[in-house]
């Protein structure tokens, strides 16, 4: 693990005055919801930007190439214009596409080989068509910007992540923001749905343990961690049946605690300033863990929309945090 500097290029040494952080967790793929955290991140005039993890769609969605300017979507033929229209569509809610002829359509449904490297391709132009947007979005103000990869992302976005000049990993390192230092860690605990970036609780206890240990004052240092502490308000989610099913009883959906464990117990045992978390995105929230201030944005990603959080410092103190939608 290596220490970072916050500011480069030449920038002022922010430790000094007033810093105001940017902070998203799960847009998925989104490029409405990835352009509207820039767009926030301009209109509250943020010094620093985090996106906490979950960078990548969940869906590659094939389009028959008929030809001769003509595409079939849903069973129904388009144009060029209705291509465009669903294609947007798509972005919006962190779907992929893949245009394809009735060959292609037929290699992807069968064999799952083609299938993962289509998905694969996708994910990495979509990622490095955000690389651009960035760099439009943010010209006026150079300002640093923190990314990291959630359970839902495969690891070989990290290699795509290392081409960006403007978004910068910050797992595997210590980043200090506002006098703070700042650890990062996307793995979670073990779900349902063996997403890419899992681990038991032992193994996540330890592994946070060691990134921990590199702090010089744990107390005083900033969480990054993608799973929410167990039992708290950031981790409710719907409760599953063994085959996936929403457990619903008179009527309503019945919820429970799926955090992990053990970044609950580090918190507790080494009571940092502030955790900072997603994954679960029906459990948006604040509030305290011990001493620790917790947070969790929560996500609508499908719909287009930002959650976020503002997270205010004052000479280096942390002065408060307020989540915002958009």
């Amino acid at each position: 693990m290596v220490t970072v500097r916050l500011f480069k290029r030449g920038e002022t040494d922010e430790r000094k005055g007033n810093v105001r952080v940017l902070y998203a967790s799960d847009v998925h793929g989104s490029e409405t919801t990835f352009r509207k955290f820039l767009n926030a991140a301009n209109m509250y005039r943020a010094d620093v930007m985090i996106i906490g993890g979950d960078l990548a769609g969940k869906a590659l969605v094939p389009i028959l190439n008929l030809g001769e300017g003509k595409y079939e979507i849903d069973g129904k033929v388009v144009g060029r214009e209705g291509l465009d229209q669903y294609v947007k569509e798509l972005r919006r809610r962190g779907d992929y596409h893949v245009i394809v002829d009735r060959k292609g359509l037929q290699e992807l449904n069968e064999d799952p080989r083609k299938r993962d490297k289509a998905f694969q391709q996708a994910m990495e132009d979509v990622l490095r068509d955000w690389f651009r947007i960035t760099e439009e979005k943010t010209k006026e103000r150079r300002i640093p910007f923190y990314v990291n990869l959630g359970n839902d992302d495969p690891s070989f976005l990290f290699d795509v992540l290392k081409e960006s000049e403007l978004m910068e990993v910050s797992e595997g390192k210590v980043v200090e923001i506002a006098g703070h230092e700042m650890i990062s860690f996307g793995y979670v605990n073990p779900t349902p749905w063996n997403t890419p970036r899992e681990m038991d609780e032992d193994r996540l206890y330890s592994e946070l343990k060691s990134m921990v240990n590199k702090l010089r004052e744990p107390r005083n240092s900033i969480y990054n961690l993608h799973a929410p502490p167990y039992g708290t308000l950031l981790d409710n989610a719907p409760e599953l049946t063994p085959d996936l099913r929403v457990v619903v009883r008179g009527g309503e959906v019945v919820m429970t605690h799926v955090g992990s464990k053990s970044v609950r117990k580090l918190l507790e045992e080494t009571k940092p300033l502030l955790g900072i978390h997603g994954h679960i995105h029906e459990s948006r929230g604040t509030g305290k863990l011990g001493d620790t201030v917790v947070l969790n944005p929560g996500s609508q990603y499908s719909a287009g929309m930002l959650q976020g959080a503002i997270i205010n410092f004052e000479d280096g103190k942390l002065k408060g945090v307020q989540l915002f939608v958009g």
